[in-house]
């Protein structure tokens, strides 16, 4: 009998081999879940996302006799850019909330700012339109239903972009 582990041959993505190491890093920056950087745009918005960025959650210490079951919210540390700085702190109890929203329990209870500068973001490349865009008005031009068309055309071309915007 054949002791050895199966292991898938060819190429592997390269977020499969870099997930785990990238997981250490952020839980020992206190994030527990590595969503709260890696969609921090889609959790607070983009015009809020621009102007900011989470450093870490500061998770309270747990007292003497307390389950482990029982979680205190934390305070999630926000790097921002000082011009926006006064804007997002009145947001803070929005940010809070979403990000709360976002996992479903009251993960973060309050928001603590630090200006300074952030590393320019690079603007998301706008995929090209795909070269068979005739041909998909045509399969789409007998639907009736202006907002199933609508759909159905966002369908087609996301598949002809193919995987993550390849093609």
């Amino acid at each position: 009998m054949n002791s050895q582990t199966f292991r898938p041959r060819g190429p592997r993505p390269l977020a499969d081999i870099a997930a785990a190491p990238i997981a250490g890093a952020l839980r020992q920056a206190g994030f527990a879940a590595t969503e709260v950087v890696t969609r921090w745009d889609e959790i607070v918005g983009e015009d809020l996302a621009r102007r900011s960025a989470p450093v870490k959650i500061a998770w309270p210490r747990r007292p003497q006799g307390r389950e482990a079951g029982e979680q205190e919210p934390g305070t999630l540390h926000v790097r921002v850019e000082t011009p926006f700085a006064l804007d997002i702190q009145h947001l803070s109890a929005t940010i809070v909330e979403r990000v709360n929203a976002f996992f479903g329990w009251r993960c973060v209870a309050s928001v603590r700012l630090s200006q300074a500068p952030l590393a320019p973001r690079k603007p998301r490349p706008v995929p090209p339109a795909p070269p068979d865009e005739a041909r998909l008005a045509k399969a789409i031009e007998t639907v009736e239903d202006e907002a199933l068309r609508r759909s159905l055309a966002r369908l087609g071309r996301a598949i002809g972009r193919g995987p993550a915007g390849t093609r």
